[in-house]
């Protein structure tokens, strides 16, 4: 699509998916601050900082739906401001309460990743949906990058995890406000009309992008255009493929993100203030991988031939990891911020691959299948991390997280989406020289 506003609409739904980020992936940066205010042993406050990821398990597909049928900017004011109220609310509680409320956050705020997604999908052809998706995935390390620059500082001030909870959730309500206010819906599959702000009419042409993988732009789904029924593009294995990797390369992210703060402070003695700012730098750096591994899978004949060198660059960075752990070397802290940067720098790939395969009335709920499947790996790996640092220590943890990405390469083995003809100079007829 031609309209510059798509790079604006971008800009909303990432600042709306940075700021759910804060708390959605942010609570492990409290472990510290946790420990000391609740005596929970390392296990239940692993299964305490995957609460929000349970939420968004419960609730993503709903949203998904929503956010196809009623628009995105619905969906992200709704969720973001509602999970600010709920992430409020767990501030001030305790025990059994404080797990519910901040599951409840959780299955709010996941509304950003629903319909930020379908914000791609809708204003971004595929030719650009590898780099768009790319910029729309900083939100991740961006989001966390503040959370661990920000949280333990706040906690540490005399405010404990209430401050820094407190905190995120007055982002979120604002930025939920913001996006409510100023996001403009994209084009609606079945239909020739421009993007249109809710309760207002859209003159003009143009529909969705093309939805890759055989399928037409909105409205088409091999079956025809206009108002024909799309068929579920999940009737092929390719989308679960997707799905699967990802959650499997999900598992390994979710082995350094959610213990990186706890392993540096109380395995290699770093000070909270040190460690966190160190992580948000490490995290500022997984931003730029993720739009460069984007683009880089834009330009690249085949989509997904990027995620599997960067599925096989992570298990290589944890499988060193962990013998740098089991030797106590001093490169292992080195080595975890390298961890850090390369488990995170896979989502945009995938997200663009989704998105080339699903037709564009089903882009909501693709992607919030995707962030589902994502989001139990998720769920699981905090709490068994914590049983398995307990039992064997970090370098074996890390060494089993390593099989995870390798995992991802196999079923991605062989798999094929968005093949585009490589890049040639233009060639010229016989009789006069080639043009630009």
């Amino acid at each position: 699509m031609a309209d510059s506003r798509r790079w604006v609409m971008l800009g909303i739904g990432t600042a709306a998916q940075t700021a759910g980020t804060l708390y959605l992936y942010g609570l492990p940066f409290l472990l510290p601050a946790l420990r000391r205010a609740t005596g929970l042993p390392l296990w239940e406050l692993g299964l305490l900082v995957a609460c929000p990821s349970l939420g968004m398990v419960l609730a993503l597909i709903g949203w998904g739906v929503v956010a196809d049928r009623r628009g995105e900017r619905l969906v992200i004011g709704l969720g973001l401001t509602g999970g600010a109220a709920f992430l409020a609310a767990a501030a001030h509680a305790a025990g059994p309460a404080l797990f519910v409320l901040l599951t409840l956050a959780g299955a709010a705020g996941s509304a950003v990743y629903a319909a930020s997604g379908r914000v791609v999908s809708g204003w971004f052809a595929p030719g650009e949906r590898g780099l768009a998706m790319g910029i729309r995935q900083t939100s991740q390390p961006l989001g966390v990058a503040a959370a661990s620059a920000a949280l333990p500082v706040l906690a540490d001030s005399g405010g404990g995890p209430r401050l820094a909870l407190l905190a995120a959730a007055a982002v979120c309500a604002l930025t939920g406000i913001v996006a409510a206010l100023l996001l403009v819906d994209g084009p609606r599959p079945g239909t020739g009309a421009a993007p249109t702000a809710a309760g207002t009419g859209g003159a003009g042409t143009g529909g969705a992008g093309t939805g890759g993988a055989g399928t037409g732009g909105a409205g088409s789904g091999g079956t025809g255009t206009g108002g024909a029924r799309v068929p579920s593009p999940y009737r092929s294995p390719t989308l679960w493929r997707v799905h699967g990797a990802s959650a499997l390369l999900v598992v390994a992210q979710f082995v350094v993100g959610a213990y990186a703060l706890d392993y540096l402070v109380t395995e290699r003695g770093w000070p909270v203030r040190t460690a966190g700012p160190l992580i948000a730098g490490a995290q500022l750096v997984a931003a730029a991988t993720r739009v460069l591994a984007g683009r880089w899978s834009d330009r690249s004949t085949q989509r997904l031939r990027p995620l599997r060198i960067i599925a096989a660059g992570t298990a290589a960075a944890l499988g060193a990891l962990a013998v740098a752990e089991a030797l106590h070397a001093p490169p292992a802290a080195p080595l975890l911020l390298v961890a850090l940067v390369a488990t995170v720098s896979w989502h945009g790939v995938a997200y663009a691959a989704v998105a080339d395969v699903a037709p564009a009335s089903w882009a909501g709920r693709a992607t919030s299948a995707q962030t589902v499947l994502q989001n139990v790996a998720a769920t699981a790996t905090p709490p068994l991390f914590g049983l398995a640092v307990a039992g064997l220590g970090f370098g074996p943890g890390f060494a089993v997280a390593a099989l995870f990405p390798l995992a991802a390469v196999a079923v991605l083995h062989g798999l094929t989406v968005g093949d585009r003809p490589p890049t040639r100079p233009p060639v010229g007829r016989p009789d006069r020289p080639a043009r630009a």
